[in-house]
Parts: C-alpha cells; sequence; structure tokens
C-alpha cells in the first residue's frame, strides 16, 4: 500500500479532487494532510474526510528536521504538494528522494519560481501574449519549481481571456491529470 501526504495552504480543491480519486483504491491511501496555514479550507476537507492533519510552523520546517519524523511514522511513500506555497527544504528532498511532486500551473519552465502561483501566473501568461498555458507535474527538488518534469498538459489562451477563465482552464486540467500521474508515479515507486 502507498501512502500519501498531501501538502496544501489553501482552499484544498487539489486535495479534495485526490482524495476522491483515491477513496476505495487497492494499493494508495490519503494517510495525512499537512498544512502551514491554520484557517486553510484543506483542513475542514481533512476533518469531512477523517484524515489526520499535521499543522507544520516555519521555523521547524525550515531550520529544524523539517516534519521528516512526524511523515516516516505515518508510514508516508510518496508527498504530493497541491497548492503549497513554501519552498520545500533541503532536509526533505534528501529523506524523500523523487518521492516528493508537484503540480504548477504554467508549462515550465515558463512562469515558475518565488511568487509565481495561482493568479499571478495566469496574469503572466496573458501579459506575454501567450498562446497557450497548461500544467506541469514534477519532481520536487530544493530550488522551486525546477524538478524534473513528469507531465505537461496544454491549453489554449484565447483573445478576450482573464486571469479568471485562463484559472478555470488550467483547473479542469489539474482535475483531470493530477490523481493519475499520481498513481504512476506510486506505481513506478512499487516496482523499483
Amino acid at each position: 500500500m502507498n501512502h500519501l501526504a498531501i501538502f496544501a495552504s489553501g482552499a484544498g480543491s487539489n486535495a479534495e479532487n485526490i482524495i476522491q480519486y483515491f477513496r476505495n483504491h487497492p494499493r494508495i491511501s490519503v494517510n495525512l494532510i499537512v498544512c502551514n496555514k491554520s484557517g486553510a479550507g484543506v483542513l475542514e476537507i481533512a476533518e469531512k474526510e477523517g484524515i489526520p492533519v499535521l499543522l507544520i510552523e516555519k521555523e521547524p520546517f525550515f531550520r529544524g528536521p523539517a516534519y521528516v519524523a512526524e511523515l516516516q511514522a505515518k508510514k508516508i511513500d510518496l508527498i504530493v504538494l497541491a497548492g503549497f506555497l513554501w519552498k520545500i527544504p533541503e532536509a526533505l528532498v534528501r529523506a524523500y528522494p523523487g518521492r516528493i511532486i508537484n503540480i504548477h500551473p504554467a508549462l515550465l519552465p515558463k512562469y515558475g519560481g518565488k511568487g509565481m502561483y495561482g493568479r499571478f501566473v495566469h496574469e503572466a501568461v496573458i501579459a506575454a501574449g501567450d498562446k497557450e498555458t497548461g500544467i506541469t507535474i514534477h519532481y520536487v527538488d530544493e530550488q522551486y519549481d525546477h524538478g524534473q518534469p513528469i507531465f505537461q498538459a496544454r491549453v489554449l489562451v484565447e483573445p478576450g481571456d482573464t486571469p479568471e477563465t485562463v484559472a478555470k482552464k488550467v483547473h479542469f486540467l489539474e482535475y483531470e491529470h493530477f490523481p493519475r500521474i499520481i498513481q504512476e508515479v506510486a506505481d513506478l515507486q512499487n516496482r523499483s
């Protein structure tokens, strides 16, 4: 059985989609929600679904043991970042090499890095006049939005699109593809 930890900072719509996808899965389960904001919507989702929560603080995450012991105690095999806005510290990357994945709302390497999330990404895509955008699912390393890409999906940016309309298109891609790619990554780990 593969045990997932979902790291999220906000409303948790992607986390909820992942939880639903794996609800009755024979080999993969969501065992922990990790959050860095006490009022985040993802915490309500975790409570409703009966999934344990680990509320983390900045100092021990970045300058301490990065909560590795807590993750290992829950027997976490794969970490999934679903709208988690903090950079992952080196201690956690070392403890889970090739076992942390992120979804980014753009076609990396474009529009990645510190401060590039959500609306800021979509505004940048429109301001640049790009004809397409999409999602990138990638492995996480010590840099923002830098790890090896696993999967990309594209969507057209049409004349008249706004950051809100682009966000809707990108969310559709996230909901459609992220759980499936998580399953593929988990299955690859089981084979190795």
